[in-house]
């Protein structure tokens, strides 16, 4: 599709958005209310979809202790990975069937909520593989009650329409979109958070500020969802330092988790851009955390887009106290993204990835072309020889080059 054309499909797609089914969960604060949520709706037989490192935290035992004062039959699933496989998706939904399942609860980080999300859209649509359900509106009927607990405060899957998977043959990482898939409820509890090693508390987020940036830039954002990314940066920039040093302060954690969730609401009616696009591949390819490569990329692609994104990203700025009154749109751009790199700069996050291998390149450019394109309004469109080169620069050395 020509260039011309990416922007006349964003253009219909944002013209038929507001009829799309969007919702927002319910949020609750306890495990009680969760329960008391299952009751409610006749549901007696819980899937419960984590990490093995969280099943071996004993994270989730509140959850389970709750379920069993009341008399709820569970199953823990927790054969996954970060960045899930389609092949640990199919496992899962397997067990759901034989489990006979009728409500699923992500517990965790962005991983764990991506499958369980992914096996509601398997369980909505038996007859079509996880492929035939990648892209935009492919499920589109009724899933499983489905509930997210997030114990990361970053990806805002809790609230989002997206289920990230990776095809393990093709190394494949993509989406499936669709609100139905947006869990009808979420839990949000910060001291979940409290035991989260210090360079998951910071790349996590810096992925829910990536989300917010990248949906406030992109072209054609919407009153709400704007406000959310306003907020979600705000917030970011108040309280990732003070999460990162200290991880039981209760008001920081609470706070990053409203910004993964309002950074979530944000991306999923504002969409993300060349950040993920580029992202995504990598962490396929060379299982890098998704938060951490993200992080590193978000500055040098906002140099990248230069003076396109200066007025929004000027305001961004302004709107969310990160930057005073007073500068240019020019200036003010540029410090706001001196100011995200000095983030990375605390957190100890580097400026390369010297794991992107040279005769990998071309696949991962088509990739993060496929990805981009058409969905993602981003402020500019790259040809596939472009997010190549973009590759190479961020293997190396990367330069602060300002793109007109």
């Amino acid at each position: 599709m020509s260039k011309l054309g990416d922007r006349i499909f964003q253009k219909v797609l944002r013209t038929f958005s507001p009829i799309l089914p969007w919702r927002e969960p319910e949020i609750l604060k306890a495990y009680d209310e969760l329960v008391d949520v299952l009751i409610k709706q006749n549901k007696s037989r819980i899937f419960i979809v984590m990490d093995e490192g969280l099943v071996q935290l004993k994270l989730h035992q509140p959850l389970l202790d709750a379920l069993k004062n009341k008399q709820l039959n569970y199953r823990v699933f927790s054969d996954i990975t970060a960045n899930p496989t389609t092949a640990q998706v199919e496992e899962g939904l397997l067990a759901y069937i034989i489990y006979g399942g009728d409500a699923i609860i992500g517990f965790g980080g962005g991983s764990p909520m991506d499958v369980a999300k992914a096996i509601a859209a398997r369980v909505a649509r038996p007859r079509k593989n996880l492929k035939q359900l990648g892209g935009l509106l492919k499920v589109r009927k009724k899933t499983p009650l489905l509930i997210a607990v997030p114990t990361t405060s970053g990806t805002g899957s809790e609230a989002t329409v997206a289920s990230i998977v990776v095809d393990e043959r093709t190394k494949h990482k993509y989406a499936i979109n669709d609100p139905v898939l947006i869990p009808s409820y979420a839990l949000l509890v910060p001291t979940l958070t409290f035991k989260l090693p210090k360079f998951v508390t910071a790349t996590t987020g810096m992925d829910a500020l990536t989300h917010a940036i990248e949906a406030y830039t992109n072209k054609g954002g919407r009153k709400f969802p704007n406000e959310k990314a306003i907020n979600a940066t705000r917030l970011v920039f108040e309280n990732l330092k003070v999460a990162y040093d200290n991880p039981s302060d209760l008001e920081a954690r609470k706070n990053m988790q409203l910004a993964a969730y309002d950074a979530g609401v944000a991306f999923t009616r504002n969409y993300v851009g060349y950040v993920h696009a580029l992202s995504h591949p990598l962490s396929a390819y060379y299982g890098l955390a998704h938060g951490y490569v993200n992080a590193l990329i978000l500055p040098f692609m906002l140099e990248k887009y230069g003076r396109r994104i200066y007025r929004k990203l000027a305001r961004l700025a302004r709107l969310s106290g990160v930057v005073e009154e007073g500068l240019s749109n020019g200036e003010t751009a540029k410090l706001f993204i001196a100011k995200i790199r000095a983030l990375n700069t605390y957190f100890e996050i580097p400026t390369t990835i010297p794991e992107i291998k040279e005769e990998d390149i071309p696949q991962l450019a088509v990739y993060a072309n496929k990805e981009a394109r058409p969905l993602y309004p981003t402020p500019r469109i790259y040809k596939t020889s472009e997010l190549e080169e973009f590759y190479r620069e961020l293997k190396g050395e990367i330069l602060n080059v300002e793109t007109n």
